[in-house]
């Protein structure tokens, strides 16, 4: 498996930057990961290196490409004390639908790439972002960690008819139980599959933050690549 390389995907307003990260052997099936409200930070490269070790090729776009210097997402230093007002800023300062464009076409170059199926995978911001994506371009899988966004797109929901698995903290502080229970509801008649994790709060399977929760985040994992595997199937 080799280290990821800088890509640009092309989009209605110009090259995005995105992360490729290539399998050791051939490609035969891709998932888009959708980046967490920090951006693409350690932890999220992390996780594409865990799936191109399974044997996915694994894109991750720089979502916030449109917010920095020349097309360059800005950097957030995830650990730093001023971290989550920082990246509170960049996605006040986003524009969620040319965002899932965005998504949209990571996922259309993967698919005009020929490498079998397409997941979408998010975290937190990239939770929903990714389900508004799954709702545009109809992936092979969707798997959705505690999108922070969800409760805001339930209107999608009909549109989304990827095989979905939607993670959730049962001590979430940023996505109550009643939340949840709003979002269960309109996603589970889709045939969405819920895994919900007692004691784990919002980013459960974020290592470096401060919500990390170990035993749901291996769990978590595990069930996230069963499910993969199963509908993408790769050699």
């Amino acid at each position: 498996m080799t280290d990821s390389q800088i890509i640009q995907v092309a989009t209605p307003d110009g090259p995005m930057p995105a992360e490729w990260f290539a399998p050791s052997g051939e490609v035969t099936a891709t998932v888009v990961v959708c980046q967490e409200i920090f951006g693409v930070t350690d932890y999220i490269r992390g996780r594409c290196r865990d799936l191109a070790a399974e044997g996915y090729g694994v894109l991750a776009p720089h979502f916030y490409w449109r917010l920095g210097p020349e097309g360059a997402a800005p950097e957030i230093t995830e650990a730093g004390p001023e971290a989550l007002e920082q990246a509170m800023g960049l996605v006040g300062r986003l524009d969620f639908e040319a965002a899932v464009a965005d998504g949209a076409a990571a996922v259309e170059s993967l698919r005009s790439s020929g490498s079998g199926g397409v997941g979408l995978l998010g975290f937190c911001f990239g939770g929903g972002l990714a389900f508004a994506v799954a709702a545009r371009t109809s992936p092979a899988a969707l798997v959705s960690y505690y999108g922070s966004a969800l409760p805001s797109l339930l209107d999608l929901a009909p549109q989304v008819g990827a095989p979905s698995l939607h993670h959730f903290g049962e001590a979430d502080s940023f996505i109550d139980l009643e939340a949840q229970r709003l979002v269960r509801n309109a996603v589970t008649p889709q045939g969405a599959r819920w895994e919900s994790h007692p004691g784990a709060d919002h980013a459960f399977d974020n290592s470096v933050g401060p919500w990390h929760h170990p035993e749901a985040s291996a769990r978590a994992w595990a069930t996230t690549l069963t499910f993969l595997h199963h509908h993408l199937q790769p050699a």
